[in-house]
């Protein structure tokens, strides 16, 4: 009787795990303006904007995520902010494009270039992730082709993959590829000291956020600092603390790229490749690894950097 018992107990338990498991299955949905990720039944993750996105037809863009929420469903990320029209969630973008050293558009600021998305492929959950894979043309309205038309200048092929939820945590993959649809194709940061441009997160900033690195608090600097691989941003978001990490893998050139960081009115952002720009392959993609990790909490130095060994032990997202 008792062993019956003490079974039924272990099948109870083992089916309420599998249904706690699948309600934090992430579901991903097409909207006339890009995807949604969720989770079963519940909360949203993030947002892919895949359809270009203007205010009074200025400032367009497209191939970002907004909102981006924490776990308890609090936006993070600010689109369209009015000190930096053309700031946007998380995005990965330029301020420096130039093909055989002609100007082909600035993607930081949103002007003379615009993003084509081809590609935007669902994996559905696997029971651990779900994934969006993209290939989107970069295409310069300064420069023209043949046929008059504007000039593909680079092709980004981009895995983002999400994770479940666990231990409070959630991880977010983001793999870009970027491939030079021409020789002498150059991307490049700010043309001054600061040199930002590359991966960004255009994160809210509410008066007490801290930020913290895998040695303890980091304090925001005019130009880029050296802070190492993660820096971790927490704050009160509506009801409760919580905060996003961003990591960098170690196969990323110039690793650890510098940081520039901000208090308020802006991004946050690890710098590649600086002021002095980079010459795109041709062949095989530059790929750029980052991840994000959203958590409940204040981030903490040890959990940083438990985070950044699990992530520098990852396979890369794509085959």
């Amino acid at each position: 009787m008792m062993r019956f018992v003490f079974s039924a107990l272990l099948l109870s338990c083992t089916l309420a795990t599998a249904a706690a498991d699948e309600s934090r299955a992430i579901v991903a949905t097409r909207t006339d303006q890009g995807i949604r990720f969720a989770e079963q039944g519940g909360d949203g993750i993030l947002f892919y904007q895949r359809v270009a996105k203007s205010q009074e037809g200025k400032f367009a863009r497209a191939n970002y995520l907004h909102p981006l929420y924490d776990l308890d469903g609090a936006v993070l990320t600010e689109d369209f902010p009015a000190d930096h029209l053309h700031q946007r969630g998380v995005y990965w973008a330029w301020h420096q494009l130039r093909v055989n050293g002609k100007n082909a558009g600035d993607g930081w600021a949103l002007k003379g270039l615009r993003w084509q998305v081809e590609e935007a492929q669902i994996e559905p959950d696997d029971g651990h992730s779900a994934s969006l894979r993209l290939r989107v043309t970069w295409l310069s309205e300064l420069l023209a082709d043949k046929a008059g038309e504007s000039l593909p200048v680079v092709e980004e092929t981009t895995t983002i993959r999400v994770y479940r939820q666990e231990n409070d945590a959630r991880r977010i993959d983001f793999e870009i590829g970027l491939r030079a649809l021409h020789p002498q194709v150059e991307i490049g940061g700010s043309e001054d000291p600061k040199g930002y441009s590359g991966f960004s997160v255009r994160a809210r900033l509410p008066q007490e956020v801290q930020f913290v690195g895998v040695e303890g608090p980091v304090e925001p600097e005019k130009t880029a600092l050296e802070a190492g691989p993660v820096i971790d941003l927490s704050a009160r978001f509506d009801k409760a603390t919580s905060g996003v990490a961003i990591l960098q893998h170690p196969s990323l050139p110039k690793y650890p790229q510098t940081w520039i960081l901000r208090r308020q009115k802006s991004m946050q952002n690890p710098v590649y490749p600086g002021r002095n720009a980079v010459v795109l392959p041709t062949d095989a993609p530059q790929v750029l690894r980052y991840r994000l990790v959203v958590h409940r909490g204040a981030g903490e130095p040890q959990l940083l950097r438990k985070w950044q060994a699990d992530y520098a032990a990852d396979q890369a997202v794509s085959p």
